[in-house]
């Protein structure tokens, strides 16, 4: 059985600062590591890892902006290994920056590809983070995503309810792209049309079906398991709820 780390998506928590009681919260419920976001380390990215390091948490991977990847390489790949991560992970583009043609997704994914190797020279993989929109129709009937996971060096972490929304299915979607995933965000949603906590859900508490998706998270080969809620009331609560359904899951409850 892999053994798999359980970590936690901090921006599922950056409405209930400061980040200290967090992390002391989530290394008490258990949780193996933390994926921080831009606004969990922006301005001290060696005071996080001195506070994770302190409680026995990991940081395998984060959510650094593509921003900086573009214009600064060299400061994210020093943010990155100062936050001790084995992959860095591009988590959006935003609307007004998103290609609209099969050539400009293939452009995004060549210039990801040319990051990802100065990236490897250092230690480190790239990894991108899909929402919904990657997985709409271009013109010639294919996805932005299969043009960024087709770049040389680029890996994956997939969100398994962005994928849900999309339409697409989650567990063929895994499948694959299987060789390519560094981390899975097990990731839940409520009923289409659900506003409650932006119709988000965690984990085991929506309408993912995870014991159809599972066997194609475990086939990855991906030991990191990361847990997102963008939007929960209750954010301690959430966090220690999937974590007990994950850890079912995976054999460690």
């Amino acid at each position: 059985m892999a053994n798999y780390r359980i970590s936690y998506q901090l921006y599922g928590a950056r409405k209930f600062p400061p980040i200290e009681p967090q992390l002391e919260a989530l290394a008490a419920i258990g949780y193996d590591a933390v994926e921080p976001f831009g606004g969990s380390y922006a301005d001290d990215a060696k005071g996080l890892r001195a506070k994770t390091d302190a409680l026995g948490l990991a940081m395998p991977t984060a959510h650094m902006p593509l921003a900086q990847l573009e214009q600064d390489r060299a400061r994210f790949i020093d943010t990155a290994r100062i936050l001790g991560l084995e992959t860095a992970v591009i988590p959006h583009v935003g609307g007004d920056e998103r290609p609209s043609t099969v050539e400009g997704w293939k452009a995004l994914g060549r210039r990801l590809s040319e990051h990802a190797g100065h990236l490897a020279e250092a230690g480190l993989k790239l990894a991108w983070h899909n929402h919904d929109f990657e997985y709409a129709k271009l013109a010639d009937g294919s996805r932005p995503i299969d043009h960024l996971l087709a770049a040389q060096g680029v890996r994956f972490e997939p969100d398994v309810a962005w994928i849900k929304r999309a339409g697409a299915d989650p567990a063929a979607e895994l499948r694959k792209e299987g060789g390519k995933v560094v981390a899975v965000h097990m990731k839940d949603t409520a009923k289409p049309g659900t506003t409650y906590e932006d119709g988000w859900a965690d984990v085991g508490a929506g309408i993912i079906d995870w014991k159809g998706v599972w066997p194609a998270v475990a086939s990855t080969g991906a030991t990191v398991l990361v847990v997102e809620h963008d939007n929960p009331s209750d954010w301690r609560q959430s966090a220690a709820n999937s974590y007990e359904y994950l850890t079912g899951m995976t054999g460690r409850g």
